[in-house]
């Protein structure tokens, strides 16, 4: 089973997506950190990614995205991946820095970098009972998931939670230049990511609309995971052998 879920930036999806995966004991894949990671590598490239980009470094993004794959990592004991590789270097931390995140929207929009790490993101969503989260999940790396849920909130809200997460990881205060910051960088982004002509931020037709303003992150959870359980084709091994699946509702 897939349970696809889309959302712009801040909505929350990475949260919910693990939360969802380790109740309903599926995969997790975190297909924003895979756009990253190579986001990141072209920064550490000093690959010029000036608007618009040139010829020469669309060809190199797509090169690394082809040729460097991104994996994930587990620490002893934990069901998801809490580390994130590509080309076999850790870049947990670094692809979560203001510099990734102002260059990530324009990197996943290059055709050749999202015709790369679909590849990988579908192999992976064949093997697995998978919960899968991003842009397009729904719309365009797996039109035919089982469910599909696209998570939103306010601006205003998701910038307060990215501002929030930031001071904590860094163990500061809540910074209101800061939240400035990142409340115009969530609209541009928003902009960017809802118009671009390459599988652009859309809600799929078939998709449940879930406004997370004023939800907790519990309710998110549990919600998706109760559609899940309705939608969620019994597999082989959970079968009861005494009984007639035939003869039930």
């Amino acid at each position: 089973m897939i349970i696809a879920i889309d959302g712009p930036a801040g909505s929350g999806k990475s949260t919910v997506a693990k939360l969802v995966a380790g109740r309903m004991g599926f995969a997790y894949l975190d297909t924003g950190a895979m756009y990253r990671a190579v986001a990141w590598r072209a920064l550490e490239e000093n690959i010029d990614l000036s608007d618009p980009l040139s010829q020469h470094s669309i060809d190199q993004i797509v090169a690394l995205a082809t040729n460097e794959p991104v994996e994930f990592g587990y620490e002893k004991g934990e069901a998801l991946p809490s580390r994130v590789f590509i080309n076999g270097r850790e870049v947990t931390n670094q692809i979560r820095l203001a510099e990734t995140d102002r260059v990530v929207s324009a990197v996943s929009a290059l055709p050749g970098v999202r015709l790369a790490l679909t590849e990988q993101q579908r192999r992976f969503g064949e093997s697995n009972d998978t919960v899968m989260e991003g842009r397009d999940i729904g719309t365009v790396v797996f039109p035919s998931a089982e469910l599909k849920v696209f998570l939103t909130a306010s601006a205003e809200e998701r910038a307060q939670r990215r501002t929030i997460q930031n001071a904590a990881r860094q163990g500061k205060n809540f910074d209101e230049s800061e939240y400035e910051r990142i409340l115009a960088d969530i609209l541009r982004r928003d902009e960017y990511d809802s118009t671009r002509e390459i599988s652009p931020l859309a809600v799929a037709i078939d998709s449940i609309l879930l406004d997370t303003t004023d939800l907790s992150i519990e309710k998110v959870v549990s919600r998706i995971a109760e559609m899940a359980v309705e939608r969620w084709v019994m597999p082989p091994a959970f079968e009861d052998p005494s009984i007639d699946y035939t003869q039930t509702g």
